[in-house]
């Protein structure tokens, strides 16, 4: 199987949405997706995701980030989502995902990658710490909905 990974378009945001309600049901959060795909359209600008695609352009998986600014170490990257639809996972599409993620950031001269993992989820916990990412849990996230 050949994947292509690449920067989505807005004519990908109805497949990628798709996917984000998938990935809400894994995470056991299907109550927290409120965004609309006109939501999605009209913040376009703001919206960086890669997608991978399969042979037949089929949006398989994805990832979404955005620039952050650290006070302690400068310009940064935050990984929002990663997702692979499940009969497409233990391909290394999410790896690729990643990876491609990662690449981003070092040529856009980031200091630095950020992103959450549920503390259940201990396939993706393994993986990060075999790249070398340092699992926090010394933090805890707040959200504030307005």
């Amino acid at each position: 199987m050949n994947i292509n990974i690449r920067m989505a378009v807005p004519a990908d945001f109805s497949s990628v949405l798709a996917l984000l309600k998938d990935f809400s049901v894994f995470q056991k959060t299907p109550e927290k997706v409120t965004i609309t795909l006109e939501q999605m359209e009209n913040d376009w600008n703001l919206f960086s995701c890669f997608v991978a695609e399969n042979d037949a352009q089929q949006i398989i998986g994805f990832a979404t980030f955005y620039f952050t600014y650290n006070s302690w170490s400068g310009k940064g990257l935050y990984l929002d989502d990663l997702y692979v639809e499940e009969k497409f996972r233990k391909h290394k599409i999410g790896s690729s995902l990643l990876y491609k993620v990662i690449d981003f950031a070092k040529k856009e001269n980031c200091k630095r990658l950020r992103w959450l993992v549920s503390k259940w989820n201990t396939n993706a916990i393994d993986f990060y710490k075999k790249i070398g990412a340092v699992i926090e849990e010394t933090e805890m996230m707040c959200d504030l909905k307005l």
